[in-house]
Order: structure tokens, then C-alpha cells, then sequence
């Protein structure tokens, strides 16, 4: 049955054009799909569907292939993203929504306000995404396949245990950087082989001066075999930038491994208010340059979540290191979950429990406008504090002061 959640979500998600599958909303179970015939509704509301004949001979069942989704890219080529079995839904819509989040135009930006080349590059470039079993312990077949390896284990999907816990140990979210590196082989380009295949030299230059700098300097680095065998294989800009981008989207706030260092204590800053002193010219290529400054994907908060899910910094909350770049959420399942909005322009869906949204002032300090279509918009009329929110399938708004029913 397709819930109200799904509904919803396929109509609100506003995804740019490159995304031919592009809900980011829908109720589906965390569980593993482990079907490789018939995938089930919920499962299909979401754009997965089987992996296609003219790909499931390399990407067979036998290599326990059974789901697959992409990005189309403006040229009608497609960018390929497929999974194996033991992989929730949850976890490949949450792939496809990075990928679409690096993909989507920065109006006004240096290099990212139109991306259509990058994306086309890609698609041109062959580029897939393989989404793996388990862990990176070279215990998967299909690991040298052709494609960027992204596993099981790497991939937290926003509000379930692995991204409530940040545990950096056992299940650290390497999805940015693994999609991340896709983007940049296959799309942006990289210099320094035989030759250039992607789409933006100039932004590729400028990551390259500060990759070197940030060797040189020793703010990024770590263990010496690590750079020679980095250095060997062309990828030292690579895994700077992707060093740069996880600090800047507050990946490695939460770890307790360092005060100060990120990425494994390889990276100087865990922040992006730490990045600007430590690392400017680091700081300097997330500066309009190419990706936004928040996370523009529709987030499907995971079925197993129950409570307040915190789009608002909270130091004894470790996901918000994260979360507080998101703006746009989907509360998948059917447990009553609530959501502290941050000071974003932020559209949230309720699932089929009862759902609350809480503001940080008092009732008078926003106006409250219901629409026809269902939906309930709340405006923060102190600046800067709690935005302009768009509601839809919410049964209350909470105040400091009092609770009103929508």
C-alpha cells in the first residue's frame, strides 16, 4: 500500500530535472529487500526498480545484484546506480539523493552555476555507482567490478541507529566521499594524467593549488606510505577535497578521535568555522565556488526513528553536527516523530503516525497561514532563528508558549 508518506513526498521532493527517478519521499521498511523478481510497491514508488537486462549481465544475481536506480543527465544519458541485496531502499535512495545534491546548480557560483556539463561528462564517462554487500574487507566479488564502490556499511541513512550513534568504528558515513569521488573522476576532472576528462578544468586547478598547499603545510596528509601510494595513483586531489567537503558538511564533528582533526586525524579542521582559520584555501572552494552551503536533497528520516529528530545544532546531540544542514525531510514509517527546525527555509512531511514540528519562540512571533492544498506554512518573523516552514501531513505545531492542531 502507498501511505500518504509516499504521496506527499512524489509530489513535494522538487528535484532538478536531472533526476529521472526522482522521489525522495515515500514510507518503506528499513528491511533488506532480498527479491530479485518482483519489488514491491513501496519499493517502486521510490524510482528503484530491477537491474536492466542490457546491465544485469555484468551486475548479475549470481553477484547478488537486484535493485537499481539513476540520475539522467541533461544529455538523456544515464548516470548508473546499482545495488546489491542486502542493501535497504532507504540506503539507495539516500545514494541517489547525495549524487543529485553535487549535481544540482549553484545559481551564481563560480564553477556550479550550471552543472549540466559535469553531469553530462559523467554519463558520457561511463560512470557507475556500485552500491556493495558489507564492508570494504575485500571479501565482496564484485568489488573490481567496473564502477565506484560505495558498501553497505558506509552508507547511514538520516534518524537510524548508525547515524544516531555516530559510531566512527563500526559504520562511519563514507557516502559523501565515495559519491564524491565519482563526481570528481568522472564529471569535474582531474589533471596530471594523460589526459582531461572532465568538464571543469578551472575548478579542478584551483582544488589541485590547494591540495598542495595543504600537503605542503601539513594540513592534510597522515601517514607517508598512504601519500606515496596517493601520489602514485593521481588521487591526492581527490581524497583532499573529499577531506574538505566531509568537514564542511559535519561528518567528523561527532568524533571523539581528535578536538581538533578530522578524516582519521588526517584533516586539520572538523568544522567549517575551524576550516576558514586552519585551511583557507580549503574553506575557499566551498565558498560559492561549486556545492551549496546546505544539503538541497529531500531527507527520508528512517522508519525505525521515534522522538525529535533535531535539524538544530545541539553539542549533546552528535548527528547534528550533520543535520543542521538539512532543510527539506520526509518522516518515513508509522512512529510518532517530531522535528526542531533550524533557521532554514525547511519543507517537512509527516508519515502516518501523529507528528509535531517545534519552533524556538512563542506563537505570536510567527505567522501561521493554512492552504487549500493541505499544507500549513509558518513563518519565524524574528530573522534568522527558525525560517519560513512548509508543512505537510504535521498534526501540530509546537511552541515555547502553546501547541496548535493544523
Amino acid at each position: 500500500m502507498v501511505t500518504k508518506a509516499v504521496v506527499a513526498g512524489l509530489v513535494s521532493a522538487g528535484f532538478l530535472a536531472l533526476v529521472a527517478c526522482n522521489s525522495e519521499s515515500s514510507k518503506t521498511s528499513t528491511d533488506n529487500n532480498n527479491n530479485t523478481e518482483g519489488l514491491s510497491a513501496e519499493t517502486k514508488a521510490l524510482g528503484i526498480e530491477a537491474v536492466p537486462a542490457s546491465l544485469s549481465s555484468t551486475y548479475s544475481t549470481a553477484l547478488q545484484f537486484n535493485r537499481y536506480t539513476k540520475v539522467v543527465a541533461p544529455n538523456n544519458k544515464p548516470i548508473h546506480i546499482i545495488a546489491q541485496d542486502k542493501l535497504a531502499d532507504n540506503q539507495i535512495v539516500r545514494a541517489r539523493a547525495i549524487l543529485n545534491h553535487y549535481l544540482t546548480d549553484l545559481p551564481g557560483s563560480t564553477f556550479g552555476s550550471d552543472k549540466s556539463s559535469v553531469a553530462n561528462k559523467m554519463a558520457i564517462n561511463g560512470a557507475v555507482l556500485l552500491l556493495l554487500n558489507g564492508s570494504d574487507d575485500g571479501s565482496n566479488a564484485a568489488t573490481n567490478l567496473g564502477g565506484q564502490p560505495l558498501y553497505q556499511n558506509e552508507i547511514q541513512v538520516e534518524g537510524g541507529t548508525w547515524y544516531i550513534s555516530q559510531d566512527y568504528e563500526q559504520h562511519r558515513d563514507a557516502s559523501f566521499e565515495e559519491i564524491l569521488h565519482m563526481v570528481h573522476d568522472y564529471g569535474i576532472g582531474v589533471d596530471q594524467n594523460s589526459e582531461f576528462v572532465g568538464a571543469v578544468p578551472g575548478f579542478q586547478a584551483e582544488i589541485r593549488s590547494a591540495q598542495i598547499t595543504a600537503l605542503n603545510d601539513k594540513l592534510w596528509g597522515g601517514d607517508a606510505n598512504w601519500i606515496t601510494e596517493l601520489t602514485a595513483e593521481n588521487s591526492l586531489s581527490q581524497e583532499y577535497l573529499a577531506s574538505v567537503v566531509d568537514a564542511y558538511y559535519g561528518l567528523w564533528g561527532a568524533w571523539t578521535g581528535s578536538e581538533t582533526h578530522s578524516m582519521w586525524g588526517g584533516y586539520i579542521a572538523k568544522t567549517r568555522a575551524e576550516m576558514k582559520g586552519e585551511d583557507p584555501l580549503g574553506a575557499a572552494l566551498m565558498d560559492n565556488q561549486f556545492f551549496h552551503s546546505y544539503l538541497t536533497y529531500n531527507a527520508r528520516i528512517d522508519a525505525s526513528f521515534s522522538g525529535d529528530f533535531s535539524l538544530k545544532f545541539n553539542p549533546e546531540l552528535g548527528y547534528t553536527h550533520h543535520s543542521q544542514y538539512l532543510k527539506d525531510i520526509t518522516l518515513t514509517g508509522n512512529q510518532a516523530s517530531n522535528v526542531i527546525v533550524n533557521h532554514f527555509d525547511n519543507n517537512i512531511t509527516g508519515n502516518s503516525a501523529n507528528n509535531q514540528v517545534k519552533f524556538s519562540g512563542n506563537s505570536s512571533q510567527y505567522s501561521i497561514d493554512k492552504k487549500d492544498d493541505g499544507t500549513t506554512t509558518i513563518t519565524d518573523m524574528v530573522r534568522d532563528r527558525d525560517g519560513y516552514n512548509t508543512l505537510n501531513g504535521i498534526e501540530q505545531a509546537v511552541f515555547i508558549d502553546s501547541s496548535i492542531s493544523l
